[in-house]
């Protein structure tokens, strides 16, 4: 069951791409896919959308799918505690002009950061998700190996849908480097984030993951043991998972470095890549 944290840990499928445009592409085509297939099988497709800079390119080609968006119901993965909709790192603020000024889906469920009492909130949109089958959660992984805002080490027990976490400075760094904010002591040191157990009862997980600074991250998830001190690790537990890299954030794994790149596959022996294409 894709719900499970039980049994043995599988194969992931990997995709390695030269450059993040292609990345974007595919990944969108990929989404398509599942989004149609759902909205052709119930009448209705639900989402789970991720943010930060690692998902430009796979939202910017997504929004230009032919979807039928008024049948698409979206549910927001994290968002800092006590940061307003207005500052450029709030998750709301990004979602919104990268999804909904762009196309109008049915709903889009987010996460009030500001909200007097978060665990209430925490409630509130753990009540609307447990009523869905989400169809496919769109992910990507931190430096420091986060998935959310789940950061090492993550809670891998709780089954709470959404719950009050507590960020760590390399997370927080992270944020920084990328331009959200500009210093350290800007970053909130809480979020609400989706859990892990709910992440995992996606029936898709398609995990967006460029760039070099993600690499230390990827090989981790890839080549070590199911941890909550590698959250993203918990991808091997799932059915069906899908990781979308550049040949930067998959510089360390083996594949990469030895693939062939005949017919566009390419095998990694005893490795735990399955799957592996080369773009």
């Amino acid at each position: 069951m894709a719900n499970s944290l039980a049994g043995k840990a599988k194969q992931l499928q990997l995709k390695i791409f030269d450059t993040k445009t292609e990345l974007g592409q595919t990944a969108a085509r990929d989404a398509t896919e599942i989004i149609n297939q759902a909205i052709s099988e119930r009448g209705a497709a639900y989402v789970i959308a991720a943010t930060g800079a690692s998902q430009f390119e796979f939202l910017d080609s997504l929004v230009l799918e032919e979807i039928d968006w008024g049948k698409v119901v979206f549910f927001h993965l994290d968002e800092y505690v006590g940061l307003r909709e207005s500052h450029r790192a709030s998750f709301r603020r990004y979602l919104k002009e990268r999804i909904l000024s762009r196309v109008q889906p049915r709903s889009f469920h987010f996460i009030n950061g500001e909200a007097g009492d978060v665990y209430e909130e925490c409630r509130r949109v753990g009540e609307l998700i447990s009523r869905a089958t989400v169809d496919v959660a769109f992910v990507g992984v931190g430096e420091n190996g986060h998935l959310a805002f789940n950061d090492p080490p993550a809670d891998f027990e709780t089954d709470e849908p959404y719950i009050v976490v507590n960020l760590d400075e390399r997370c927080r760094r992270q944020q920084v480097g990328e331009g959200w904010f500009e210093n350290l002591e800007e970053v909130p040191s809480q979020a609400i984030s989706m859990s892990i157990r709910q992440i995992l009862r996606s029936r898709h997980i398609l995990c967006i993951a460029p760039d070099r600074r993600k690499a230390v991250a990827i090989k981790n998830c890839v080549e070590l043991e199911v941890s909550p001190m590698y959250p993203a690790s918990i991808l091997q537990k799932h059915e069906s998972v899908k990781l979308y890299l550049d040949r930067e954030s998959a510089s360390l794994l083996p594949i990469n470095r030895t693939a062939s790149v005949n017919n566009n596959t390419a095998s990694a022996g005893d490795s735990m890549l399955k799957g592996c294409e080369r773009s």
